[in-house]
């Protein structure tokens, strides 16, 4: 992967330590990308879709110019905004429809999952709630991450 194309991990994950363990588990399976947290739904789609900061070099997310070069690692229940409304609007949006959406979250409802899939997720994972567990689902999460790669040269056009 080129450096433009360096792929940046967006954590939407209202639960501290969800998110740390998360974060440091896939850096113990050699994930090295940069990794960016939103502790609820609002969060993200401010970044996502709101308008750019005035100073964008101060602000200690990315720079959003090119959206297809994130994951998002999504958890569904979070105040504000849940991961449902996230989902919709990134995979309604042009800018972000090609962006995959990895949901992370501790609910194996059938008709929460089918919701996710419907709504245009891209892979479905629940955390287990048995730590050792929890830890290997990241593990395994990172190794995928490792061979998730956009087509070459792949761009979205602005609306």
């Amino acid at each position: 992967m080129s450096h433009g194309e360096t792929v940046s991990i967006v954590l939407i994950e209202d639960d501290d330590g969800h998110a740390t363990l998360v974060e440091r588990n896939l850096r113990r399976a050699g994930i090295s990308n940069g990794f960016v947290r939103f502790r609820d739904g609002q969060q993200a789609l401010d970044y996502f879709f709101g308008p750019v900061p005035a100073d964008a070099a101060a602000s200690p997310y990315p720079p959003r110019e090119d959206l297809t070069n994130f994951v998002v690692l999504l958890d569904l229940k979070m105040p504000r905004v849940d991961g449902f409304e996230v989902l919709r609007r990134l995979k309604d949006s042009p800018q972000t429809a090609a962006v995959p959406v990895i949901v992370l979250t501790t609910t194996d409802d059938p008709r929460e999952i089918a919701r996710c899939y419907e709504l245009g997720c891209n892979v479905y994972i629940t955390k287990p709630v048995e730590y050792d567990a929890f830890i290997e689902a990241v593990r395994r999460l990172g190794f995928f991450l490792q061979v998730v790669k956009l087509p070459p040269g792949h761009r979205l056009a602005p609306p």
